[in-house]
Parts: structure tokens; C-alpha cells; sequence
């Protein structure tokens, strides 16, 4: 009886300050707990694409954008993430907002990432808050930010949310159910 190869999942990410890089650990570490066989890697360092059967890639948004290595790397390697199966997510401010204004904007895509999106085509994408230290914040982006909604500073990052789309990766993928802690033990804050 031959045993099933594990499925094989390339972690990318683009981070500035570390958030997107513990949400893309957090990620990796859920799948391979569930038998996927995970290679984590900035996208600056990563591996050879054709070695892996999904891709789960990431970068914080600023400005409204996906860092400039992680735009330069969908670009560069746009036909071979069409042709695996790929989940995109950004780490930004949008899922933070409250408020009237910030409700209606939060979910919006800004173009430039509807673009790159819609150049690869993921199963999903998704947005997830990081952290927003007020520390080295001029005041008028303290000010947009109050006025958008925007509550509290600090780890905005909803764990329980990136653990049920990682969930549904799993699930897209045939990896088996298994419970592990929603939020991680550590991460950099």
C-alpha cells in the first residue's frame, strides 16, 4: 500500500514590520499540522514554484498597495501562479475601521490590488488588520485614521478569522480537520 505524498504549500510573504510574516507562520503552521508538507519564505527568498501544489502569498498594503517586492514578484511570476492553486491575502488597515466611513471603505480593494489579484486570479483573497503601533505615526495619518474609524492602536489582528480561512485552504486542499490554539502563543509585536 503506497502512502499519499503530502500535498506541498509555498508560504510567500512580503512584511515591513512583521505582522504579515506571523500571519503567514500562523498559516504555515496550521497547515502543516493538518499534513500539508509547508515551506514559509519572504518573497524575496522564495522557492521554485513548480515544486509545490499550492501557494498561499501575502503582503502588508501601504499606500494603498502591495509592498514593491511582493508587486514585482506576482508580476514576475504571474503564469505559474495561475496555473497552481493560490490564496492572496493583504495586511492594511481596512478591517480595523469602524464608523460609518470606515465600514463602507475597510472592504473595499484599492485598484492597484484588484489588479494584481485579477493578474494571478486566487481562489480567494482576503484582508486582514495587522498592527498600528501610534509610536513614529505623523498626526495627519493619526488624524485620517481617527477620522476613517479607526479605534485603537496596537495588535489589530483578528486571529480567530485567519484561522477559519486558513480552515477553508485546508478544506479546498483535502488536508485533514485538526484543532489547534486560535491564536498563536507567540508573535512579534
Amino acid at each position: 500500500m503506497m502512502t499519499p505524498t503530502p500535498t506541498q504549500i509555498a508560504v510567500l510573504y512580503a512584511t515591513e514590520q512583521g505582522s504579515t510574516r506571523d500571519i503567514a507562520d500562523f498559516i504555515a503552521e496550521d497547515l502543516a499540522a493538518r499534513g500539508g508538507e509547508v515551506e514559509v519564505s519572504e518573497v524575496t527568498h522564495a522557492p521554485e514554484l513548480s515544486r509545490f501544489d499550492a501557494v498561499v502569498l501575502g503582503s502588508a498594503i501601504h499606500n494603498m498597495n502591495f509592498l514593491p517586492e511582493a508587486q514585482s514578484y506576482i508580476r514576475a511570476h504571474d503564469q505559474e501562479l495561475r496555473d497552481t492553486e493560490l490564496w492572496l491575502f493583504g495586511v492594511g488597515l481596512g478591517p480595523a475601521l469602524r464608523g460609518p466611513i470606515g465600514r463602507r471603505l475597510g472592504p473595499v480593494v484599492p485598484p492597484e490590488i484588484a489588479r494584481l489579484r485579477d493578474l494571478v486570479a486566487p481562489r480567494d483573497y482576503r484582508t486582514f488588520a495587522g498592527v498600528y503601533e501610534r509610536a513614529g505615526v505623523p498626526l495627519s495619518a493619526r488624524v485620517r485614521y481617527r477620522l476613517l474609524g479607526g479605534g485603537k492602536y496596537g495588535d489589530l489582528r483578528d486571529w480567530p478569522s485567519i484561522r477559519a480561512w486558513s480552515d477553508e485552504i485546508a478544506t479546498t486542499l483535502g488536508l485533514r480537520s485538526v484543532s489547534i490554539d486560535t491564536e498563536p502563543s507567540t508573535h512579534t509585536p
